[in-house]
């Protein structure tokens, strides 16, 4: 099984990294149409504020002047700009630190506050995330956030500027899906048949994720452009929506699936070293029962992670159309539909995929090989053992040996 396993891998690993080189971005990607708007970090000085006209619906919007102190390439400068009391205006008041566009017309340059500055508090929130996982997970805590860095790296390096300069975005997730995959597992969880097994279960997943993908997306005739967002992604930069669609299935079935496959062979895995003498059904049987839990609790949280993206639209969907039939033909409410169902599906072919790979795995490996969560280590004295890890002792291979196995102990 260690053999094929390689057999396997390679070609996948090799095809990856030829994927990564043909599909690199090649340079900044240009956008047919781009605001004149100038973008600077400022700080308000001053808040002017008065009745806002009877068009705000909001009651406790700001509506007036705002004077703010903008940073620019020819230094500080005082500017006024006006609150519109729009819906998603931010709430100013003084020192606050914010982002000014500028655009300038036949009559000067007209100003307006658009965001408040978050860096810092971004830098405090992910420094908390990393304080924890370094806490609680220690060496794993590192590995999985040098993995979340390395995933970023494929979303921000390579699949959005490669689906951005025209590359089809069907084969960039594709790419960077099976790049992470390949990446992140073996370095979260260390080199073994285990992780390898989870590897194996978790692309034969993505490619049936991307195959239902497609066939429900061109059943369906849905498009991928449902909001001003998407308009202007396929306007400004020519991208193919239909593809996008695709694309986003795949990428957000990667971590779910990550999850459910290393769960599923770790499990075969223990279960097999706990009881020798199981055969491959035996295996099987019980790695089954235990994904089958786990994929009732995983389907809900696809299902709501989708939701959850996208909750303002749906509501406003909903509120417009007055029927919730009628709104979940909608384009819109069918495109969640089909990325939740699709992504659902992959995830529980991930389960006796998964499950029958590290069951044949179990069988045909030695039983010294380590875990997934064995961190690669083995020899070591046993926590609950003082003679010695279990692989070091001499395992029965069949039930007659293990029959007189226990007769020689007495039992």
């Amino acid at each position: 099984m260690t053999r094929i396993a390689w057999v396997v891998l390679v070609p996948l690993a090799v095809l990856t990294l030829v994927g990564l080189v043909v599909l690199w971005p090649s340079g900044a990607p240009a956008a047919t149409e781009r605001s004149s708007a100038v973008e600077y970090d400022g700080v308000v000085l001053s808040v002017s504020e008065e009745a806002c006209p009877p068009t705000v619906p909001d009651p406790a919007a700001q509506c007036g002047t705002v004077s703010v102190r903008i940073d620019t390439p020819e230094g500080s400068r005082d500017v006024e700009a006006p609150l519109s009391g729009n819906p998603g205006a931010p709430d100013l008041e003084a020192g606050d630190e914010v982002v000014v566009a500028a655009a300038e017309t036949p009559d000067g340059f007209l100003y307006g506050v658009v965001d408040h500055q978050r860096g810092t508090g971004l830098v405090v929130l992910l420094a908390a995330l990393a304080v924890a996982l370094l806490v609680f997970g220690r060496w794993r805590g590192l590995s999985a956030l040098v993995g979340l860095a390395i995933t970023f790296v494929a979303l921000f390096v390579f699949i959005v500027p490669a689906v951005i300069g025209g590359e089809s975005p069907v084969l960039v997730a594709l790419v960077g899906a099976s790049f992470v995959t390949l990446s992140v597992l073996y370095l979260t969880h260390g080199v073994s048949l285990t992780t390898t097994v989870a590897v194996m279960g978790t692309m034969a997943s993505l490619g049936l994720t991307a195959a239902l993908s497609e066939l429900a997306v061109g059943a369906l005739r849905l498009t991928g452009v449902t909001d001003d967002i998407s308009t202007a992604v396929a306007t400004n930069y020519g991208v193919d929506t239909r593809g996008l669609l695709v694309a986003s299935t795949i990428i957000g079935s990667v971590g779910v699936l990550d999850d459910v496959t290393v769960t599923q062979a770790a499990t075969v895995a223990e279960v097999g070293r706990a009881n020798p003498t199981y055969r491959f059904t035996e295996l099987y049987g019980a790695g089954s029962r235990v994904g089958r839990s786990h994929i009732a609790s995983v389907v809900n949280t696809i299902v709501l992670a989708y939701a959850g993206s996208s909750l303002p639209l749906l509501v406003l969907v909903v509120a417009d159309n007055g029927s919730l039939t009628g709104a979940a033909t909608t384009q819109l409410i069918s495109q969640e539909v089909v990325r939740s169902a699709v992504a659902t599906i992959g995830l529980i072919a991930a389960v006796p995929l998964t499950t029958a790979l590290a069951a044949l795995a179990t069988r045909t490996a030695p039983t010294t090989t380590p875990t997934a969560h064995d961190d690669g280590r083995s020899g070591g004295p046993s926590d609950t053992d003082p003679t010695g890890p279990a692989d070091d002792r001499p395992h029965p291979t069949t039930r007659r040996e293990a029959r007189e196995a226990r007769e020689a102990s007495g039992h």
